[in-house]
């Protein structure tokens, strides 16, 4: 049976708050642009569903690895965005400034339900994201750091999704046998296909319907998640 559940981070169990569009109408609406979230929406997707991959577009590589490639990759992307809305470029210094305070982030509703059922049906929890290191004080802050048995962090590791390597680190620190994990996360290309190709189970989160076929099971609500998991055969 699978042992141990593992998550991605950012748009699986944790979003920048209220939202991505409103958070950015917001802080480009202090500087007078009259910006409707529902405007940032439609630009995002024009630009392509994830724009972490539109970023790759920047050249850098390993972003969350040191300070300085994630200044470059994330305002890489605001500067497309803002260009997309026809907003002045420079403002993507300050967007980087608040989608890197972890102020600016909230749990979804249906997370800390999800974890406690799969806590209290047995499984092990772990945690395997792309993201700085600072999000290891920010998921303490968000009240749910202690759940994670096994916390692999890409900027503290030092190996970013799609490398499969981040997915072995993660078995090895868990001391588990791929057939008896399961990665859910919100990403085909840096989620689902890695963690399969290493041997792991996938689950699909696809909140707002654009992820496409994976080949896998796919769920709108983290609510789904025990009884999907209940169904994996090893």
């Amino acid at each position: 049976m699978i042992e141990i559940v593992f998550f991605d981070a950012g748009e699986t169990i944790l979003h920048p708050y209220p939202s991505f569009p409103e958070l950015f109408a917001q802080t480009v609406g202090r500087h007078g642009h009259n910006v409707e979230p529902a405007q940032v929406k439609e630009a995002q997707g024009r630009l392509g569903p994830h724009l972490i991959e539109v970023a790759e577009d920047s050249g850098v590589k390993e972003a969350s690895l040191s300070a300085e490639a994630s200044l470059e990759f994330w305002t890489f992307l605001y500067r497309r965005l803002l260009s997309e809305l026809g907003l002045d470029e420079e403002l993507a210094t300050e967007l980087y400034a608040v989608f890197s305070d972890s102020r600016s982030y909230k749990l979804f509703d249906d997370v800390q339900p999800a974890l406690e059922r799969l806590r209290s049906d047995g499984y092990r929890l772990g945690l395997i994201s792309n993201f700085e290191g600072w999000l290891e004080t920010m998921l303490v802050e968000l009240e749910i750091g202690h759940v994670f048995e096994v916390a692999v962090i890409s900027g503290l590791e030092g190996v970013e999704k799609p490398d499969p390597r981040i997915y072995e680190l993660a078995l090895d620190k868990a001391s588990v046998a791929p057939g008896k994990a399961v990665h859910i996360g919100d990403s085909l290309r840096f989620d689902v296909e890695p963690a399969r190709s290493v041997g792991m189970h996938a689950v699909l989160i696809d909140r707002v319907g654009t992820a496409g076929a994976g080949g896998c099971p796919t769920i709108a609500s983290l609510e789904e998640l025990p009884g999907v998991i209940a169904k994996i055969q090893p």
